[in-house]
């Protein structure tokens, strides 16, 4: 069990909000440029536990369809 799964749900999603929120005017453009690359690192990451995820559930429906 990844230890992240046992953080309150509200935890979780506090991170991004306060990303969302901060003001991007005081940000220059190399670190603006920055911002882009980690957030697609990010998504990059999350496709990627997305997929073993849905991968896990078709292999449990397939047994239990069984």
């Amino acid at each position: 069990m990844d230890t992240d799964d046992l953080e309150p749900r509200k935890r979780r999603g506090e991170a991004l909000a306060a990303l969302a929120r901060e003001d991007l005017t005081l940000l220059g453009i190399e670190e603006l440029e920055e911002r882009i690359r980690s957030l697609e690192e990010e998504i990059v990451r999350i496709r990627t536990q997305l997929e073993k995820k849905r991968g896990t559930r078709t292999a449990a429906e397939a047994l239990f369809k069984k």
